[in-house]
C-alpha cells in the first residue's frame, strides 16, 4: 500500500468515524462477543489468514533486496531467477489470500448485519403502539442501516486491520532494524508529520461531514413530508412555495460550499502527506546510498529499506487512527443494544392458552387504564429529543364495565376524545390494562396467546391503511392462503368488485403509499374486504364507514350486517345513523360509561344520547339554510 492510498483510507476512516469518548461498560463487550459467537469458527479462521497474509507483505521486499545484491553481486542468471520465480509465487499467493480474506470478511460482516437486524425487526415489532406514535420512524430505520453497519465493520474492517498492521508493523520492525537501525530511527522521525496532520485535518473534516450530513438529512426529511400525496396536498393548500424553495435552497448551497472546501482541504492534505512520502524514501536513498558506497551497507539492502517504508508507515498510520474506529464500531453497538434493551410493554405469558373454540363473548369488567409516559415505551434517540418525559399518562377510561354475548354488537357513541377508541385497543392487546380485566371468551386477553387472539379478533381502523403493494398482497395480509375465489368474493361482497375489475392490472394493480391511488371511501371498503376475508369471530370497527358517502356506506352496511352475522361486535361510530339496529349502546364520556341501552330506551330517556342523536338529524333552521 502506497503513502498516499494510506493517507486516504486513514483520513476517510476518521472523517466517518462517530466521536466519542464515554467509557464503555465491560457488559457491552460481553453482549458483542455473544452475537459474535456463532461466527467464532470464521473470525479465528480471518483472524490467521491476516497474520499471513502480514507475513507475505513483509517478504517480497526482503527478497527484491536480495534480486539487487545478486545482480550487483554478478552472481549466476540462475539464482536471480529463482528469487523472481519466488517473488511472483509470492504475489500469486497475497493474491488468493487477498481474495479469501475478502470472501471470509463478507461473509463474516454479512452475517452479523443479518443477526443484528433480523434480532432488532423482530424485536420492534414486538414494541407497543405507543413506541410507534412517539418514534420518528427515520430515526428508527437508521439503526436498523447505518448503525447495524457501523457494528459490523468491528469485525469486516477493524478486526482484521488492528491484526494484520500489528503484524505488519511487528515484522517491518525487526527487519528494519536489523538491516539499519540508524536510518530506521530517522524514518521513524517522520512519523509525527505524517499522523498528526491527517488527524486534525480528519477530525476538521468530519465536523464539515457530519454538518452536510445534518443539512442533507433536513432536506431529505422535507422531500419525504411534502412529496407523500397528503403532504403535497398541504403544501398546495397553505403552503408558501416561494418560502419553501429559498429554505430548501438555502441548506443546498450550505452543502455545496461544504463539498468545495472538503475537496480542496483534501487535495492539500494529499499533497502535503505525497510530499512527506518523497522526502522519506529521499532519505533512505540518500544516506542509505551514502553508507553503501561507503561499504557499510549493501545496495540490496537499501532497496529493502526503501520497500519496507511503506510497509511500515501504513500500518503506523491505520493504528494510530484504530482507536477512532473501535469507538465508531463500540458506539454503533451501544445505539443497537439501546434499542434491544427497551422492553416491550406487552408480552406473551410462557403458559398461554388458546381463545376456546365457538362463539366468544367480550368483557370489561371495571377497566382503567392511562397512557403509558415516554420513558416506558420510547427512546430520547428516536424521539430526538434531550430527554423524555417520566410524568405517567393520566387515566382516561374509569372502571369501564360490560358485556357483549356471542353474537350481538355492541356499539360505544360519545364526543371525540371520551376513550371509545381506547376502549377499542384494549381488546387485541395494542395496550394492557392498569387495573381490571379485558376477557374474550371468558379468558383474560393477558393469558392468551398472541396468535390466537389475532385469529380471533379483527379490527378496522378509521385511517383505513393500505402498504404499497397491489390489491391482492393488502388482501392477503388477513388470510395468506386465501384462493382467487375467495378474493372476488370478498370484493363483491365490499362492493369493490366492479373496481377492481376497471383496474389497469386488476388484483395486481398497486394502490400507492398508504393507498392514496384509491379514494378515501375506496380505501376503507378495501380494509372491511380484508376483514371480511380474515373471517374473525369477534370484530371491532372503529369508524369503519367515516369516509363514505352515502350509497357506499348502504352498500357497505349491507355487506357488514352479512359478515357481522353470528358473529361478536363492537362499533365505535360518530354517525348514530349507523348503530340503530345494535343490540347494546354504550354512550361514554370522559372516560365513563354514562348511558347503555338500546337506540329506542336510549332515546326515551331524553339523555347525553337522545341530546347527540338530535343534534346530528334535527332540522336546519331557516337562518341556517339562509347563511348556507
Amino acid at each position: 500500500m502506497s503513502m498516499e492510498t494510506t493517507a486516504w483510507t486513514q483520513l476517510h476512516s476518521v472523517m466517518n468515524a462517530q466521536q466519542d469518548t464515554r467509557p464503555f461498560a465491560p457488559a457491552t463487550l460481553r453482549r458483542i462477543a455473544a452475537f459474535a459467537r456463532p461466527h467464532r469458527r470464521r473470525i479465528v479462521q480471518f483472524v490467521v489468514l491476516s497474520v499471513v497474509t502480514a507475513l507475505t507483505a513483509v517478504a517480497t521486499p526482503v527478497l527484491a533486496g536480495h534480486v539487487v545484491d545478486a545482480i550487483v553481486a554478478g552472481r549466476h542468471q540462475g539464482t536471480v531467477v529463482r528469487l523472481a520465480l519466488l517473488i511472483a509465487v509470492i504475489a500469486l499467493a497475497e493474491a488468493g489470500l487477498g481474495i479469501l480474506a475478502r470472501w471470509l470478511s463478507a461473509n463474516l460482516g454479512e452475517g452479523l448485519i443479518l443477526d443484528l437486524r433480523t434480532a432488532v425487526f423482530d424485536h420492534v415489532q414486538r414494541m407497543p403502539v405507543a413506541f410507534f406514535t412517539r418514534t420518528r420512524t427515520g430515526a428508527l430505520v437508521s439503526r436498523l442501516n447505518n448503525d447495524v453497519i457501523g457494528a459490523q465493520r468491528a469485525f469486516s474492517n477493524t478486526l482484521s486491520g488492528v491484526v494484520g498492521n500489528i503484524v505488519t508493523l511487528l515484522l517491518t520492525l525487526a527487519v528494519m532494524l536489523t538491516l539499519s537501525w540508524q536510518i530506521t530511527l530517522l524514518a521513524l522521525v517522520l512519523l509525527p508529520v505524517f499522523v498528526v496532520p491527517a488527524r486534525r485535518m480528519g477530525t476538521r473534516m468530519a465536523r464539515l461531514q457530519r454538518e452536510a450530513a445534518a443539512h442533507n438529512a433536513a432536506m431529505g426529511t422535507r422531500m419525504t413530508e411534502r412529496f407523500s400525496a397528503p403532504g403535497a396536498t398541504l403544501i398546495k393548500l397553505f403552503g408558501r412555495p416561494g418560502d419553501e424553495s429559498a429554505e430548501f435552497a438555502a441548506r443546498a448551497r450550505r452543502v455545496r460550499d461544504i463539498g468545495v472546501k472538503t475537496a480542496m482541504a483534501q487535495s492539500a492534505f494529499i499533497t502535503a502527506l505525497t510530499l512527506v512520502s518523497a522526502l522519506a524514501l529521499a532519505l533512505v536513498y540518500g544516506l542509505g546510498g551514502y553508507f553503501a558506497i561507503e561499504g557499510t551497507l549493501e545496495a540490496g539492502t537499501v532497496v529493502t529499506l526503501a520497500l519496507l517504508l511503506t510497509r511500515l508507515y501504513a500500518p503506523l498510520t491505520s493504528l494510530a487512527g484504530a482507536r477512532v474506529e473501535v469507538m465508531s464500531a463500540l458506539v454503533s453497538f451501544e445505539r443497537v443494544f439501546e434499542v434491544l434493551d427497551l422492553k416491550p410493554l406487552i408480552d406473551e405469558k410462557p403458559d398461554a392458552r388458546e381463545v376456546p373454540e365457538g362463539p366468544v363473548a367480550v368483557e370489561f369488567d371495571d377497566v382503567r387504564f392511562g397512557y403509558p409516559a415516554a420513558d416506558k415505551v420510547s427512546l430520547a434517540s428516536l424521539e430526538e429529543v434531550a430527554s423524555l418525559d417520566t410524568r405517567c399518562g393520566a387515566e382516561v377510561l374509569h372502571g369501564i364495565s360490560f358485556r357483549a354475548e356471542p353474537g350481538q354488537t355492541v356499539a360505544l357513541v360519545g364526543s371525540s376524545g371520551a376513550g371509545k377508541s381506547t376502549v377499542a385497543q384494549l381488546m387485541p392487546r395494542l395496550y394492557d390494562t392498569d387495573e381490571g380485566a379485558v376477557r374474550i371468551g371468558g379468558v383474560d386477553v393477558r393469558d392468551l396467546t398472541a396468535v390466537s387472539l389475532r385469529e380471533t379478533l379483527g379490527m378496522v381502523t378509521q385511517d383505513g391503511h393500505l402498504f404499497h403493494d397491489s390489491v391482492r398482497a393488502n388482501l392477503l395480509l388477513a388470510r395468506p392462503g386465501a384462493s382467487e375465489e375467495e378474493l372476488w368474493d370478498v370484493l363483491r361482497r365490499s362492493r369493490l368488485e366492479e373496481l377492481v375489475h376497471s383496474l389497469p392490472d386488476g388484483l395486481e394493480t398497486v394502490v400507492g403509499e398508504r393507498g392514496y391511488r384509491l379514494s378515501g371511501g375506496e380505501r376503507q371498503r378495501m380494509t372491511i374486504a380484508r376483514l371480511l376475508l380474515a373471517r374473525q369471530r369477534v370484530v371491532i370497527l372503529d369508524e369503519a364507514t367515516a369516509h363514505l358517502d352515502n350509497t357506499s356506506e348502504a352498500a357497505v352496511q349491507e355487506a357488514l350486517a352479512e359478515a357481522l352475522e353470528g358473529r361478536t361486535a363492537v362499533v365505535i361510530a360518530h354517525r348514530l345513523s349507523t348503530i340503530r339496529s345494535a343490540d347494546q349502546i354504550l354512550v361514554v364520556e370522559d372516560g365513563h360509561i354514562v348511558e347503555r341501552g338500546t337506540h329506542d330506551t336510549l332515546l326515551a330517556e331524553e339523555g347525553r344520547y337522545a341530546e347527540l342523536y338530535r343534534t346530528q338529524f334535527a332540522a336546519p333552521t331557516d337562518d341556517v339554510v339562509e347563511a348556507a
